[in-house]
């Protein structure tokens, strides 16, 4: 029986994992076992990285918000429960963006949750 050469499918294959290491330098661009290690490592940071992002803009709109409440006397713990209490249903992207865009609007918002 013939040898079968897995040609087609296994070019297609490293070919895939080559063009993903574009960009990096020396063997591991041209070279597929250190292309495919790389690459590997390469995806997970940037799953990690998507994680991380979400959690530095909650901070970043957290602290946003805080300083804007503080500017009004009051706290941001207090603020958001005040919202919650009277059904303000505004995310904290928004208030962040308001607080730092619109202080008048953001102030309207902070009477209206007392």
């Amino acid at each position: 029986m013939a040898r079968a050469r897995r040609g087609f499918k296994a070019r297609q294959r490293r070919n895939k994992i080559l063009k993903l290491a574009k960009g990096f330098h020396f063997s591991r661009r041209t070279k597929f076992y250190h292309a495919a290690e790389t690459v590997k490592r390469a995806l997970h940071y940037r799953y990690i990285g998507r994680r991380l992002l979400k959690r530095d803009m909650r901070k970043l709109w957290i602290v946003r918000i805080s300083a804007a409440a503080k500017m009004l006397d009051g706290s941001y713990s207090k603020f958001m429960g005040s919202l919650k209490k009277k059904n303000i249903g505004l995310n904290r992207k928004m208030l962040s963006e308001i607080a730092a865009r619109d202080f008048d609007g953001f102030k309207s918002i902070y009477e209206a949750s007392k």
